[in-house]
């Protein structure tokens, strides 16, 4: 027997238990939450004169309370529109805007609801139009220092 023989068991034994390890690991973080759940967007919208969808919808849900900043992003990640700056979200309800498709950071908002009752909040940003495109949100958790983009994305028609 050679002396490399004890060190290669021993090396062999640790890889071993490095896998098993990763393998708890893994399936610990598959049944995590994620921070942002359930994102819901319009596949397209025309904010334009002509345009039959005037609005956006968005919405998702949170994990756990969060202060979130809802931003719009291009395809070059570069914000377009803030909808909302810090705003107390609670976890497990369904937080539900709609982007007007106008540059700018909102300075206020309006609070519609929906026929079944859901309360959606209007950001209005005044800035000029967003040119047609492909566009993400982004959802910046304050608390966890986190910022999640929306899995998929939507379409801004020109009108």
């Amino acid at each position: 027997m050679s002396r490399a023989d004890p060190l290669a068991r021993a090396v062999f034994a640790l890889l071993v238990l490095a896998c098993f390890a990763a393998f708890f690991v893994t399936q610990r973080l598959k049944h995590t939450p994620t921070a942002v759940q359930s994102f819901e967007l319009a596949p397209s919208f025309s904010p334009g004169p002509s345009g039959s969808v005037k609005l956006e919808a968005i919405s998702f849900k949170l994990a756990r309370s969060d202060a979130v900043t809802v931003t719009i992003i291009d395809t070059n990640e570069e914000v377009v529109a803030t909808l909302v700056r810090d705003r107390r979200v609670p976890g497990y309800k369904r937080f539900s805007l709609r982007w007007n498709g106008h540059r700018g950071t909102a300075r206020r908002d309006l609070t519609l609801r929906s026929p079944t009752g859901r309360t959606i909040l209007q950001p209005v940003n005044e800035g000029a139009l967003a040119p047609p495109g492909e566009y993400r949100v982004q959802v910046s958790l304050s608390e966890q220092g986190r910022v999640v983009d929306s899995p998929r994305s939507f379409t801004l028609v020109g009108g």
